[in-house]
């Protein structure tokens, strides 16, 4: 059986906050987090935090605050765009910058990762182009992603998993359901 190399894992929404740009220092992480965070780690798999953070742009904040809040949370390594949308670099989920570089970077073969976020239209979309695992989290923007703005990306990337949250995500992946279900995936409601 494979294993899983890696995991990438969206920010906002997803660890905690509300899906809404938070400032690093006034992100609060939801309560089961850090647990999921050290059930993948014990596993052996390799955590990558993966996010769009368009308000380093607008100066809002910086990515040396965003790299050192993942760090403080045990993340392997943080991979963010901070660009706004508009600006058209390769590095905006979905596109796959974030993920390529990090392959290269790593050694990995995105085939044998998983993506866990709450949206479909960047997370799921960007997963998909790589071959990647995917998996839904019904944090954050998941139950909108999934009910209203379902017609924006899931015939495209429907997700391997729908979980209720990261632990719940991180529970199915240290099942080993990720890589041996992929041609007919369990589905939770």
């Amino acid at each position: 059986m494979q294993t899983l190399q890696a995991v990438f894992v969206d920010r906002d929404g997803t660890i905690g906050g509300t899906g809404r740009f938070i400032h690093p220092r006034d992100f609060e992480l939801y309560p089961f987090s850090l647990e999921a965070l050290r059930l993948l780690k014990s596993h052996g798999i390799k955590v990558f935090a993966f996010t769009n953070q368009h308000n380093v742009a607008k100066g809002l904040a910086t990515e040396t605050e965003f790299a050192r809040q993942f760090e403080s949370y045990g993340f392997d390594a943080s991979y963010i765009c901070p660009h706004e949308p508009e600006e058209g670099c390769e590095c905006h989920k979905p596109r796959t910058g974030l993920l390529l570089g990090a392959a290269a970077e790593h050694g990995l073969d995105l085939s044998r990762c998983a993506v866990i976020g709450d949206v479909g239209s960047t997370d799921m979309l960007a997963a998909a182009a790589v071959g990647a695992v995917k998996v839904l989290v019904m944090t954050g923007w998941g139950k909108s992603s999934l009910e209203t703005y379902r017609h924006k990306w899931y015939d495209q990337a429907p997700p391997d998993f729908v979980a209720a949250d990261f632990l719940d995500a991180a529970t199915w992946l240290v099942a080993g359901q990720a890589l041996t279900n992929l041609q007919t995936p369990p589905h939770k409601k």
